[in-house]
């Protein structure tokens, strides 16, 4: 039931029944209305500056998510700046170590190539094409640095190895032969100097002054160090490695113990002529997978190429008869 309010008359001193005008009610209605508009405008208003619409929302993601790729790629581009510096180091000391020198890489010479392309993508794209893109490009120029560092680890092995065998190759003269006058019998059928009978010589004879030095033609470890009546008298067998090996025979006096390290160069005795023997000298063989080989042919670290061919001759013409 609606409620009827009355209002004292003064002048007819009276209880009157209140009518309101339709022109109030109207003013009042369009009051109520204006203000629930301004209320809605003021209420969308901080609706849509802290309520972010869907489309808002699709937009605050692929911008959360180019900031996490851009973060990504940052971290990733200064780590393969420091990676890159790496390999340009150890390439050059693997070009200098193998090469002496500094060639062109590939990319330099794709480089002009391959820019114009590369600007011709990257226009096409837009900001998320191109973030994703930049992502892909260096994952895959992570995983392809982690195979070249794989990849020069191994050559680095190689080097390390290949200069450890040319150290242990034998590829000096055991004494000192600066004239080329000491090489008195070569490898090959001589006649034996106490039988008289043709005998493989299995190695080179080099005759000098008794107490001549001796030196390891090569890096490796002391194998036999010891004295033979019928044969060598003291001598000294070296392992190489790779399958080379060298003995020293004749000697009067033994300088290093076996399971010695020697250095190529280094002392390990002196001419003597211990043994079967008919004369100071030093009895050298070299030794390949068991083998006895011409140890002439690995003279080449202290010899020019005319003093080499000396050698050579004077080792072919040498004397008919060995001295051991």
């Amino acid at each position: 039931m609606k409620k009827i309010k009355y209002y004292y008359n003064t002048n007819s001193l009276r209880y009157e029944k209140l009518v309101t005008p339709l022109r109030v009610k109207l003013l009042r209605i369009f009051g109520f209305i204006a203000a629930a508009m301004v209320t809605a405008l003021i209420l969308v208003s901080i609706a849509f500056r802290f309520i972010p619409s869907p489309q808002a929302k699709i937009e605050r993601a692929r911008y959360e998510s180019m900031r996490a790729n851009y973060e990504i790629i940052s971290n990733k581009v200064n780590t393969m700046q420091q990676q890159m510096a790496a390999l340009e180091n150890r390439d050059n000391q693997v070009y200098r170590s193998i090469f002496e020198a500094n060639p062109l890489p590939d990319s330099a010479r794709a480089k002009l190539i391959e820019q114009k392309k590369e600007v011709e993508k990257v226009e096409a794209m837009n900001d998320e094409k191109l973030s994703n893109e930049l992502a892909k490009t260096l994952n895959n120029l992570t995983a392809r640095i982690a195979y070249q560092f794989d990849s020069y680890d191994e050559i680095e092995k190689l080097i390390s190895n290949q200069g450890e065998k040319l150290a242990s190759i034998p590829a000096i003269q055991p004494v000192s032969n600066r004239d080329l006058d000491r090489l008195a019998s070569g490898f090959g059928l001589r006649i034996d100097p106490v039988y008289g009978t043709p005998k493989m010589h299995k190695g080179l004879d080099f005759t000098a002054p008794q107490g001549t030095p001796i030196y390891a033609t090569g890096n490796g470890e002391v194998e036999t160090a010891a004295f033979s009546a019928g044969g060598f008298g003291n001598h000294v067998i070296i392992n190489h490695g790779y399958g080379y090996e060298t003995l020293y025979g004749h000697m009067v006096k033994i300088k290093v113990s076996e399971g010695q390290k020697v250095k190529r160069g280094e002392l390990i005795g002196w001419v003597g002529s211990s043994g079967k023997s008919t004369g100071p000298h030093c009895h050298y063989e070299v030794h390949v997978n068991g083998v006895e080989v011409d140890p002439v042919y690995f003279f080449y670290n202290d010899l020019t190429p005319e003093q080499f061919d000396r050698l050579l001759k004077k080792a072919a013409t040498g004397s008919a008869k060995s001295l051991d």
